[in-house]
């Protein structure tokens, strides 16, 4: 990935937030959330997750603020860091990130709750300014991509939130509009795939499609719909042997910014194969902690280059 020409940036605090920091923050919360489930496996005390769980909480919420502020200050920003993919997979990766703060506040269920509604409110709101974004657009950027499933699929992380909160109902909403869009998506990059190279630097975003499957079979697993669990652990483990055997290929271009990209699924996978447990059980277990030696390296690398002001540069980050 090139670096983009330098800008001038303001004087003032957030004017150049990255959205390309929040994928492997959302990793990081994901893989809080499956420490929380599988700390059980290892007879570990609940606390080492928690504690974790909390200050991944805490560093996203100071990602959110940060973009906020960074909005408030210009809100064209938006439109401009949706114009490119690190810019869209970072804004929609944030939005999912709350979700699991949501969650990870589930022992003040009250509190919990409150977070979680707003959560929707503002997924469904990023969704329509998505949505009117792509209508204004080239043909280009209209086109298909694993991006999309974070943005369009992405509501299954909402779907696990609501589980874990005791919202049945919501949960079940949910979980049939993310399938209806992940398999079409699916659908739909299958045939693009067939046709068309992916660029090197992008092959990382990739494994975005490993995620909805990894959800999907989580909430699944949490309604006691044993086919569909079963039918989703399956998908995830083949395509995550596809990820592994192709790996050379997938990573041919170097470390980039979008290997956040990676992190997300990996732990939604390892969460996914903990909940449907059995067979699964091991495997999610082994994962687990494969995804920490691999996720928080990545994501401290990626961090580093937002606090040193790389990161806005290598992906031309809009400035408020």
């Amino acid at each position: 990935m090139t670096i983009a020409p330098a800008k001038i940036t303001p004087k003032g605090l957030f004017r150049r937030t990255p959205p390309a920091a929040f994928p492997p923050i959302l990793g990081l919360m994901g893989l809080g959330i499956a420490w929380r489930r599988g700390v059980d496996q290892f007879a570990l005390p609940p606390a080492l997750a928690e504690a974790f769980l909390g200050a991944v909480t805490l560093l996203t919420l100071f990602a959110f603020v940060g973009y906020f502020v960074k909005f408030l200050r210009r809100p064209g920003v938006l439109r401009e860091d949706l114009r490119v993919l690190p810019g869209r997979a970072g804004l929609a990766a944030i939005v999912l990130s709350l979700y699991f703060v949501a969650a990870a506040l589930s022992p003040y269920l009250a509190v919990a709750v409150a977070v979680f509604w707003g959560v929707i409110a503002l997924h469904l709101v990023f969704t329509l300014v998505v949505i009117w974004d792509l209508l204004r657009s080239p043909a280009e950027q209209r086109r298909v991509t694993p991006v999309w499933q974070l943005i369009f699929s992405g509501w299954i992380v909402g779907a696990v939130a609501a589980q874990i909160l005791k919202l049945d109902f919501v949960a079940v909403v949910l979980f049939w509009i993310s399938l209806l869009s992940a398999v079409s998506i699916w659908v739909v990059s299958l045939q693009q795939f067939s046709r068309e190279s992916v660029p090197a630097p992008l092959r990382p975003l990739l494994a975005i499609h490993l995620a909805p499957a990894a959800l999907l079979g989580t909430a699944g697993a949490g309604f006691h719909a044993e086919g569909i669990a079963q039918a989703m652990a399956l998908l995830c483990a083949v395509y995550l042997a596809g990820l592994v055997v192709s790996s050379r290929w997938l990573l041919a271009s170097g470390f980039t910014p979008l290997w956040g990209a990676l992190t997300f699924p990996l732990a939604a996978t390892a969460g996914c194969w903990l909940a449907v447990g059995g067979a699964w059980a091991l495997p999610g277990a082994l994962l687990l902690v494969l995804d920490t030696i691999i996720i928080i390296p990545i994501a401290i690398k990626v961090i580093q280059l937002w606090m040193k002001g790389q990161l806005a540069l290598k992906t031309n980050a809009a400035i408020a």
